[in-house]
């Protein structure tokens, strides 16, 4: 091996093992509780997700956090996410422009993806990324972001994550219709529903052929996880998706959430 990337190996080794004391990790630390006894919104990608709704958030100040192209459905509304993160290095080498002109109080980026694939979003929070579970398919739970965020198989996990060490204690999903046109069992076969629409905008996935296929087998794996450590630490988690296949969670009516005074 080339001595320079000894060197370097060497040290991106190091740095992930003691992330917490880098500055990366500082900034994550800083993190910690500053939503506390708050809720907010993890917004899906499914066809399920309305502008309107949406507009919504954003007319009630809500926190959110969106994923990869969410920014294709920017031309039909106001709302911008407080919080966008992208794991998905296919989708984000294809996507670093757009995502570079996205509005948001934070962008989370893995530090692997800078690291090894030279992926770099100016401004931009890395994490740390780690493949850890507690079973076969069910990924651990990070309760130090600073330090680590625990992989899966959904984006969705990653932002329970860090929504649950900046002290929220409700989590509503919208969007997250858990149902794909081409989708992969745990047993790695293909199964294909026609019926079934992948994502809000037809222009998200145009590149499908070179995108990663969900494995719903899987990553309902993770929502349950997701949901024993919620139930086990007083946090609650309810699906707000106008309809879709995720039954996880318990149901909750999304138009509910907000108080309208009379009139409006």
């Amino acid at each position: 091996m080339n001595p320079v990337k000894s060197i370097e190996a060497r040290y991106l080794t190091y740095k992930a093992a003691h992330f917490s004391s880098f500055p990366e990790g500082r900034a994550l630390a800083a993190l910690k509780g500053i939503h506390a006894g708050k809720r907010c919104f993890i917004i899906g990608n499914g066809p399920s997700l309305r502008a309107a709704d949406l507009d919504t958030l954003e007319q009630s100040g809500e926190i959110t956090f969106a994923f990869n192209r969410i920014f294709h459905i920017f031309d039909q509304t106001a709302w911008r996410p407080t919080y966008y993160i992208s794991q998905d290095g296919k989708m984000l080498a294809g996507s670093v422009e757009e995502v570079k002109r996205i509005e948001a109080e934070i962008k989370f980026i893995p530090a692997e993806l800078a690291w090894y694939e030279g992926i770099r979003i100016p401004g931009a929070q890395l994490f740390h990324i780690v493949n850890e579970e507690i079973a076969e398919n069910v990924p651990a739970f990070s309760e130090n972001i600073a330090q680590k965020i625990c992989n899966s198989k959904t984006v969705v996990y990653t932002a329970v994550q860090i929504a649950v060490y900046m002290g929220i204690r409700e989590i509503y999903l919208i969007g997250v219709d858990h149902h794909f046109h081409t989708s992969m069992n745990e047993k790695g076969e293909i199964v294909v529903d026609p019926t079934a629409k992948d994502y809000f905008s037809e222009n998200y996935n145009r590149d499908k052929d070179q995108l990663y296929i969900p494995n719903t087998d899987v990553s309902t794996k993770t929502f349950f996880a997701a949901k024993q450590y919620a139930d086990a630490h007083g946090i609650r988690i309810c699906n707000a998706t106008r309809g879709g296949k995720l039954e996880v969670f318990e149901r909750a009516d999304f138009d509910s959430l907000f108080i309208r005074s009379e009139g409006n």
